[in-house]
């Protein structure tokens, strides 16, 4: 595939999370993706994704990621991004503050036929748990 069409998978992937609509995982994540940075208990391929955004959005509903920063090859996509919300249901244990975070992370992608393959990433934790002053 090409430079520009890893862009606009990368770019349906993240319409997919800020629109909830994350059943289009199932056409942009590889059955065999591989994460290389999952969050605790994320499984495997779309449907680790899939779950790992619903949990997410269900403590953070307004839950949005926008990238600030893109590069690209022919099959990698590198971007760095912000992600915010408001903590109004239950997150990693800890019952809704109602406060809102925003903090920043990057990410690097290898797709393979226009879907990611491969991942890896990082996004400010420790931010995000002080800003709700869970840490």
């Amino acid at each position: 595939m090409s430079q520009q069409e890893n862009i606009a998978s990368q770019q349906q992937f993240a319409a997919a999370v800020n629109g909830g609509t994350l059943e289009a995982f199932d056409d942009l994540v590889t059955a065999d993706c591989v994460d290389h940075d999952p969050a605790p208990g994320q499984g495997s391929g779309p449907g680790g994704f899939r779950d790992f955004y619903t949990g997410l959005r269900g403590a953070f509903p307004d839950l949005h990621i926008e990238p600030v920063h893109l590069l690209a090859t022919e099959d990698e996509v590198a971007f760095a991004y912000t992600v915010s919300g408001t903590h109004t249901g239950t997150f990693l244990g800890h019952p809704a503050t109602g406060k809102p975070v925003s903090v920043r992370g990057v990410q690097i992608g290898r797709f393979t036929g226009g879907k990611l393959a491969e991942r890896w990433g990082s996004s400010d934790e420790l931010g995000m748990l002080t800003q709700l002053g869970l840490a």
